[in-house]
């Protein structure tokens, strides 16, 4: 259970940290300016942390449960097999949403789909390294 705890904890704050990466580097500023009309004019960071450890948790949680299902024998290939799902479900799926409803351009999509990717594999290898269920 500490185990856990502390993964958990630790993918909430590599959460918080790797989308500050993706989403405010100066690439992104001007890939996702689009969005500026909608967007926040300030964020609410106690908020913002609160979120993202939840999404550890439950993240962690989910991948405990579903690990033994996962396909590959090391942890890292279950991890990076729930990162693709995890990124399937969260990001693949938002995209191709905004795609058909929002005149969004493509590079912000393709954008947004490959740091997506790259943070769940991120968040999935953390996950099979040091997770272990029972």
């Amino acid at each position: 259970m500490t185990g856990y705890v502390i993964v958990s904890v630790a993918s909430g704050a590599l959460f918080g940290i790797l989308d500050g990466l993706i989403n405010a580097n100066p690439a992104a500023r001007g890939l996702l300016a689009v969005y500026d009309p909608i967007a926040k004019k300030s964020v609410n960071f106690v908020a913002g942390i609160v979120i993202d450890l939840a999404y550890g948790f439950i993240m962690a949680g989910v991948f405990l449960v579903l690990q033994v299902c996962l396909p590959g024998t090391s942890g890292l290939a279950k991890g990076l097999s729930f990162g693709l799902l995890a990124w399937f479900f969260r990001v693949v799926m938002g995209v191709a949403s905004e795609w058909m409803t929002f005149d969004v351009p493509t590079p912000t999509l393709l954008y947004r789909l490959a740091t997506g990717l790259g943070e769940m594999l991120v968040l999935g290898a953390l996950y099979g390294l040091t997770l272990k269920s029972g």
